[in-house]
């Protein structure tokens, strides 16, 4: 059975960073391309950023380029989306996402195969 448990969420002021963490288990995670997205209360859930499974390309959106950063490491089967200089508006629930060993149209999360139950994180002003 496959399960993604992300951990690292909370509560920081405006300008300050955070660290999730996506644990993968069932799955042989090397195969697998993986994403970030959010949901704020009330909106729709949004791509956030993506990373290749096998060059370790990685895609942004544009609302998060320059602030986040999404890593992995295979031997810990483990995917990281640092947030460095967060802001009010980055407030969500960020859940990660698997998918079998494609990059294409990376931003729609119907094109993922799992997901895990997601992280709150607030961004006090």
């Amino acid at each position: 059975q496959v399960q993604l448990v992300e951990s690292g969420g909370g509560l920081v002021q405006a300008g300050g960073s955070l660290r999730l963490s996506c644990a993968a288990s069932g799955l042989t995670f090397s195969n697998y391309a993986m994403g970030w997205f959010r949901q704020a209360p009330g909106k729709e859930r949004e791509f956030v950023a993506h990373i290749s499974w096998w060059r370790g390309s990685t895609y942004y959106a544009d609302s998060v380029k320059g602030r986040f950063t999404i890593s992995r490491d295979n031997a810990k089967n483990t995917v990281y989306l640092q947030l460095n200089s967060l802001k009010p508006e980055d407030t969500a629930v960020y859940y990660c996402a698997a998918r079998f060993r494609s990059d294409q149209d990376y931003a729609l999360g119907y094109k993922y195969d799992y997901w895990g139950q997601g992280t709150q994180v607030t961004v006090s002003s």
